[in-house]
């Protein structure tokens, strides 16, 4: 196991209201520079369904979705070490400092795409931002227990924050 440093920069502007927090980037995520690049990962098609908005394909079309339906997206941890993708074997976190973003955006709300972001946050950052996250259910395909219509359900929780 090497200690690996988050290699994609954060997604959000101004206006971006919620923030949705992964762990750390999946193998898949890092050779594709881009967040939940892994085909099996759900987390576009959710949030696609959950915004009624149309499944957005490219690293471009990504950006523009979260940016227009005022989502900003990063991740809780900016190096580790890790055994391919697995959240499992993280050890020796280096949490990643979400004041620049939090401070230049009008999140309100934060949202853990999972256990171990949740897990992560709540020791290393919920003291220094002052907010409480919601845990949401995983959209990784390790969380095969979760089908894509009970995602759905779970996250659309997110939409009374974006309007």
């Amino acid at each position: 196991m090497e200690q690996v440093i988050h290699p994609i920069p954060p997604v959000y502007d101004s206006s971006s209201k919620i923030l949705i927090l992964g762990s750390f980037p999946s193998v898949k995520s890092r050779e594709g520079h881009f967040f939940y690049h892994h085909p099996q990962n759900r987390f576009w098609k959710v949030l696609a369904r959950v915004t009624k908005e149309p499944l957005p394909e490219t690293i471009e079309e990504k950006k523009r979705f979260l940016l227009k339906n005022h989502i900003a997206v990063w991740d809780v941890i900016a190096s580790c070490t890790i055994e391919g993708s697995s959240d499992s074997s993280i050890k020796n976190v280096v949490p990643n400092d979400l004041s620049k973003l939090l401070s230049e955006s009008a999140v309100t709300q934060i949202f853990c795409n999972g256990g171990t972001s949740y897990q992560y946050y709540r020791k290393y950052q919920e003291k220094t931002t002052l907010k409480s996250a919601i845990r949401l259910p995983s959209t990784s395909p390790a969380n095969a227990a979760w089908s894509l219509d009970r995602l759905v359900l779970e996250w659309s929780v997110i939409c009374s924050y974006l309007h």
